[in-house]
């Protein structure tokens, strides 16, 4: 093994970013539930900005998930009045969902409040480390085909 192979599991990257994954995940919800969000909500908003209207089929497929709940993300940011449902005018059996205003704005509030976590979870790193650490992390999403 030479010195470059993680010789414990604590080591590994796998670990590392499964265990700082969870704890910046669990910083996020905190923050994120002041708006009423939970996580998934946050990536369904994401996900309508990026792509626009889509089909609640469509979203279960992409993001991974049952259909049925992101019938209840989306029921959940309806009443928050952060996507509507519309009608497909393709298929008038299928709704579509479509990010409002509010959500745009709910958004913004969430990608603060991402950008001031990161700001705590990389205040021990100068900035080309942090520059160094942000193209990794986008090289590794785009790799696993998520957005970089």
């Amino acid at each position: 093994m030479d010195a470059a192979t993680p010789t414990s599991l604590a080591a590994t990257a796998s670990f590392r970013l499964g265990t700082i994954g969870t704890i910046a995940t669990n910083r996020f919800t905190e923050r994120i539930e002041v708006l009423g969000l939970k996580v998934k909500d946050v990536g369904l908003l994401r996900l309508l900005e990026d792509g626009g209207p889509a089909s609640q089929l469509e979203v279960a497929r992409i993001m991974g998930v049952a259909p049925s709940l992101v019938v209840t993300v989306a029921d959940r940011l309806e009443a928050l009045g952060a996507v509507r449902r519309l009608r497909d005018p393709g298929d008038r059996r299928r709704q579509q969902l479509v990010l409002t205003e509010a959500g745009r704005e709910l958004l913004e509030r969430c990608t603060t409040a991402a950008r001031e976590l990161d700001a705590e979870l990389t205040a021990g790193l100068d900035e080309p480390a942090r520059q160094a650490l942000n193209s990794a992390l986008g090289t590794l999403a785009a790799s696993l085909g998520l957005p970089s």
